[in-house]
């Protein structure tokens, strides 16, 4: 990752002096002003931070960010109400969402708002902690600078004890799902879930999330074995149900052929007009004869369909829905191995829909949902298909119901993908402190003390989260690094390891048996991303802010109105 900060470079103009080059004396000072923020050879039209301070900014940035989204981790974590420009309210305490919404200015900002959207992306989950870790990186990073070790140092022991963190979760922490089953990835969605505004109902959403991951047979929110669309048939006349569906996927409009603009029919006979008229019609009508032709008799497509298209399919009883998106669309054909067809046009120039252009389906029907109209598409053939129906009291408790599901369909998906999970509640963190800490004094190098910073930064998860959950984090971190130290120490208790905190009752527990899980994946990655984003600002030692270009013909507008000027 690089800064987002674009910096460019312009000489200043050579001058011998004040008469040989004639400034316009309105410009004189401005251009002098500038010029005496840099000296020297190559002058910067900007204001420029160095060395020490630039490297403070970042962190309090880094800090300012982190301590939004600190208060929301965790299963007793508190929401955050978002309000934009106009007015919409977002009601939250998914860290990717909350990040998103932010208006941030600061590059170093920037950056952890990059990664928490890197992290939803890649692995779906943890994006509070990559950013929490992050943070708590730089912070010990600057300290560390503040006691005279070089940053480059500082990168190196920072590069290895990630590292060596990634390798000891996969040698020694991960548990393989082979032989815990279903009940593995129901207890993986339910941990996800247990921070969200579902989590009251996590049983039942964590059994709904790993049918629809699996794809298998199914209170108000329920799953559709198949694919819903947010959309209706075109006309009230036609077909609300069609059993063994051949689904026909168009991205274009069914509509009366026009002549295109700049097109010119020039005719001595009146009469042809109508022949030109009739000709119109008939393209489209040839078009659609064509898909029925093929056995398509439900007909998808991402643009419009008139009124007399819609009469030819009424007529030959199909279903034609219109303005589907095009996102759902080819998820449509990818489900019911439909093509999803931009022209009918093949490579001579001809108009042909073929039979095996068409995908199938068991069951294809408009169904009424609360007050909304739905198109079901059940069963599809080629591949399985799911969709999760949610119904709540209002458009915020839906939006975040939203929210919480993708999270937890992202970790089974992890989960079934590495077929391996890692203790929760802050059960890895406190390993790799421990193991951390020893690995540091093996070290004869100055990497040994920023190792062993990146070991006190991994506490500040399991700290946050007793924090959260008003329970005595001393107390509880203290407690839980024991218990780690002693199962790597005393090779008999190793089973300590799956020691991680119960924010319930406040106090240490075995989160293996009691099914807390994470997938391994979302751990490794966190640490990855949060280690190079803590690097990339690290690096930093220049910032410089180049000055916006002057308006000639006095200042505008939107100037005179924060001067406060228009006011007088």
């Amino acid at each position: 990752m690089t800064s987002p900060l674009p910096i460019s470079l312009r000489e200043a103009p050579v001058t011998h002096s004040a008469t040989e080059v004639p400034f316009p004396s309105s410009r004189l000072w401005k251009w002098r002003n500038k010029m005496s923020l840099l000296d020297g050879p190559l002058n910067v039209l900007g204001q420029r931070t160095t060395g020490e301070s630039v490297r403070t900014q970042n962190v309090m940035a880094a800090s300012a960010i982190a301590n939004i989204v600190k208060s929301s981790l965790g299963p007793v974590g508190l929401d955050k109400m978002l309000v934009d420009d106009i007015g919409d309210v977002t009601i939250t305490n998914d860290g990717a969402t909350i990040l998103k919404l932010l208006e941030v200015e600061h590059p170093a900002a920037k950056v952890l708002c990059e990664l928490a959207e890197l992290q939803d992306k890649e692995v779906g989950d943890g994006t509070t902690s990559v950013v929490i870790i992050a943070a708590e990186l730089l912070k010990s990073a600057d300290e560390l600078v503040k006691q005279r070790i070089h940053p480059t140092s500082i990168i190196s022991g920072y590069r290895l004890a990630c590292k060596e963190a990634v390798r000891y979760i996969n040698e020694n922490l991960t548990i393989g799902t082979d032989d815990l089953g279903r009940e593995c990835l129901i207890n993986a969605a339910k941990t996800s879930m247990s921070s969200k505004i579902i989590g009251g109902d996590a049983d039942f959403f964590a059994n709904i999330v790993v049918d629809a991951a699996l794809a298998v047979n199914q209170k108000e929110s329920f799953l559709v074995n198949g694919y819903a669309v947010n959309c209706t048939v075109g006309s009230q006349g036609m077909v609300k149900r069609v059993v063994n569906a051949k689904v026909a996927c168009l991205d274009f409009s069914l509509q009366k052929t026009k002549m295109k603009m700049g097109v010119q029919v020039l005719i001595n006979d009146p009469e042809k007009l109508d022949l030109i008229r009739q000709r119109e019609s008939d393209i489209t009508k040839e078009r659609i004869q064509k898909i029925l032709a093929s056995g398509a008799n439900v007909i998808l497509t991402t643009g419009g369909i008139d009124d007399m298209c819609l009469k030819y399919f009424v007529d030959a009883g199909a279903m034609a829905v219109r303005r589907v998106l095009k996102r759902d669309l080819k998820r449509i054909a990818k489900a019911t191995g439909a093509t999803f067809c931009s022209s009918l046009s093949n490579l001579e120039g001809e108009e042909t829909f073929e039979p095996t252009m068409v995908g199938q389906a068991e069951e294809v029907i408009q169904e009424r949902v609360c007050d909304d109209e739905l198109i079901l598409i059940k069963n599809t053939k080629a591949r399985t298909s799911a969709s999760i129906v949610l119904r709540g009291a209002n458009d915020f408790m839906c939006d975040e119901m939203e929210r919480s599901l993708h999270d937890a369909l992202c970790v089974v998906k992890r989960v079934l993908e590495s077929k391996s999970v890692v203790p929760g509640g802050g059960a890895v963190e406190a390993a790799l402190s421990i193991y951390l800490e020893n690995y540091a004094t093996s070290m004869g190098s100055r990497e040994q003390l920023a190792i062993a910073e990146f070991a006190r930064s991994m506490l500040v998860i399991p700290k946050t989260l007793a924090v959260n959950a008003a329970q005595d984090s001393t107390d509880l971190v203290a407690k839980l690094r024991a218990f780690h130290n002693e199962a790597q120490v005393n090779p008999e208790r190793k089973n300590l390891k799956w020691i991680g905190l119960d924010l319930v009752n406040g106090k240490p527990r075995d989160n293996k048996q009691a099914g807390v899980y994470e997938p391994t994946m979302v751990k490794t990655k966190s640490l990855k991303f949060a280690t190079e984003a803590a690097i990339t600002i690290l690096r930093i030692d220049d910032l410089i802010k180049l000055f916006p270009d002057q308006k000639e013909g006095g200042p505008s507008y939107q100037d005179a109105i924060q001067s406060g000027s228009l006011e007088d």
